[in-house]
């Protein structure tokens, strides 16, 4: 029996910025040179922080950490796109997000610190607070764009997630509510080529992540995750697509993972150095800061003192996550609900009767130096 072909699909891809960052001058988004500089700036502080973060980990001063080295253009491009009445819904990589919408430097401390406060959003943020379950956000995210649609809100949301997040259900059935009830919401899948260990090439045989979304109806495009520039013209892009009521759309950052997943992780064991060092040649900031150079927009001066307001910016949020009053073991309760519910408050209740007993038992012990209360 013939077969009758009743349509065609096709996946775009959006790039600006060469490795050599060489730009394609008809694609630039306006940019002004503060903002151009703005970028760069929050990028280097990322980086700054990632470094410190991993640091501090190593110290024992906070607990497991997801380092975003490779990734900043991917958190910082798309934050810069967007409104601060907009919705984010993260994961556990977007830190930049956080430092773009305005989280203080602590408040993401004070989170991989294990502080219950580190989960509490600054006021006018708009920032969901981490998602560690893979593929749940998504949901998330397109509920609240549907009720902002509902209630004539100009505001979108922006669910980020994995490669890995896309193997998830939950994921897909975002995808298909968002489809079908064109809501205003972007949803981002900074895809690093790696879920954990398993490569991209073991979850889907799709060619691109961003194809996913034909089948739910609505526009995927593959984005260069390492350029900057790329990746905040297509959240812009698909921010005005969806403010305009023209619905949801799929961004497919391409980009990579230059460090382990997480602290707890060794990518040694299952990635090689040829594929790292290929990857580093595609370096989102190096990329960004020639062209910035070429342009005369930045010059050698001007990044040293970037790079040292970043470090003393960094520096103050750890002085400032290190000299916090110690949290409060009831605040795993407390910050749960917005109203807690009977059988949490029952829970909250023996927790502390716990407590209570393990305190009023304790002996000291003179051999043992202080510790923690």
């Amino acid at each position: 029996m013939p077969l009758t072909k009743i349509a065609d699909f096709g996946v775009s891809r959006l790039s600006i910025l060469d490795e050599n960052g060489k730009a394609d001058e008809k694609l630039l988004p306006k940019l002004t040179n503060p903002q151009f500089l703005d970028l760069f700036t929050w990028m280097t502080l990322l980086r700054i922080f990632d470094d410190k973060a991993l640091k501090l980990q190593r110290q024992g001063r906070i607990g497991t950490y997801a380092s975003s080295l490779g990734q900043e253009a991917c958190t910082v491009g798309s934050a810069f796109a967007l409104k601060p009445q907009d919705w984010t819904f993260p994961t556990f990589r977007e830190h930049g997000m956080f430092f773009v919408r305005g989280t203080p430097i602590v408040k993401v401390l004070q989170y991989w610190g294990g502080d219950e406060r580190g989960s509490q959003s600054t006021s006018d943020v708009n920032c969901f607070p981490v998602s560690i379950p893979v593929g749940s956000q998504p949901l998330h995210a397109v509920g609240c764009a549907m009720a902002m649609q509902l209630k004539k809100k100009d505001a979108i949301a922006v669910g980020y997630f994995g490669d890995g997040g896309t193997s998830e259900g939950d994921t897909l059935e975002a995808m298909n509510f968002a489809g079908v009830f064109q809501a205003p919401v972007i949803l981002i899948c900074q895809n690093n080529q790696y879920a954990i260990s398993e490569p991209r090439s073991l979850q889907t045989r799709a060619q691109t992540i961003a194809q996913k979304a034909i089948a739910f109806g609505f526009e995927g495009i593959q984005v260069d995750g390492n350029d900057v520039l790329a990746v905040y013209k297509a959240t812009l892009d698909a921010a005005e697509k969806a403010r305009a009521g023209k619905g949801p759309t799929l961004l497919e950052f391409f980009t990579y993972r230059m460090g382990d997943h997480t602290t707890a992780d060794d990518s040694t064991r299952y990635r090689t150095k040829e594929e790292l060092e290929m990857w580093r040649k595609k370096d989102p900031i190096l990329r960004l800061r020639m062209y910035l150079m070429a342009q005369g927009i930045l010059f050698p001066q001007m990044e040293e003192k970037i790079i040292a307001e970043c470090v003393a910016l960094v520096e103050k949020g750890v002085s400032d996550y290190e000299n916090m009053p110690a949290p409060q073991p009831s605040d795993m309760f407390d910050y749960l609900y917005k109203e807690m519910p009977p059988a949490l408050a029952e829970q909250k209740r023996n927790f502390l009767s716990f407590l209570s007993t393990q305190k009023n038992n304790a002996q000291p012990n003179k051999t043992e130096g202080p510790g923690f209360p």
